[in-house]
């Protein structure tokens, strides 16, 4: 049987270094983000429909999406980020699908989902469980500074526009403590992967 396991955290919390740590593992990964931008790719037509909501300057002269402009403007106006979800989602939730199905069809023991919007678009309920990586608050924001040159208050306002990540630990079947280097974090996934082994 294969076991499904989420992964999800808060923005800049290190999800994609932990999602590194299950593919050396052997696990076969999902990963949303890399679906979402394949979905949002020059010429696609999603982007046709951004552009129409929020004007043509979201693209660059070759077509693709201009994401600091567009995370700009949605991080500054959450109506507006509730527009963007509206046009995106269908779209990055139907080839998110699919690749879960081709995930599914390989019968791999552990597919890991690795989702940033879990709980925001309801995607736990496809999973037998979900894992949630934290770090504390501070070095979030530090880290979110550092890899996206934002200004604190910048960074501040895309950390609040997720659900809180306590909140998020709450619901969480499993944590992951990524502030306690490599490691440690190599540890704690060896130690989950051993427990939802003997679940499947």
């Amino acid at each position: 049987m294969t076991y499904w396991l989420g992964l999800t955290g808060g923005i800049a919390t290190g999800k994609s270094t932990v999602a590194a740590v299950f593919k050396q593992r052997g696990c076969l990964v999902v990963d949303a983000d890399v679906i979402a931008h394949q979905v949002m790719a020059p010429g696609a037509p999603v982007l046709q429909e951004i552009a129409a909501a929020f004007g043509a300057d979201v693209l660059t002269p070759d077509g693709a999406l201009n994401r600091k402009r567009l995370g700009a403007l949605i991080f500054a106006d959450p109506a507006k980020r509730r527009q963007l979800d509206a046009i995106d989602q269908p779209h990055i939730r139907v080839a998110l699908k699919r690749a879960l199905d081709e995930a599914a069809a390989t019968g791999a023991p552990v597919i890991v989902g690795d989702i940033p919007l879990m709980y925001e678009t309801n995607w736990d309920k496809a999973f037998d469980g979900v894992a949630v990586v934290t770090l504390p608050e501070s070095v979030q924001l530090t880290r979110l500074m550092a890899r996206d040159g934002l200004s604190e208050a910048a960074a501040q306002a895309r950390i609040e526009a997720q659900m809180p990540l306590d909140e998020k630990v709450a619901r969480a079947d499993f944590l992951i403590d990524n502030s306690r280097g490599q490691a440690i974090r190599e540890k704690q996934v060896d130690a989950l992967l051993k427990a939802v082994t003997k679940m499947a």
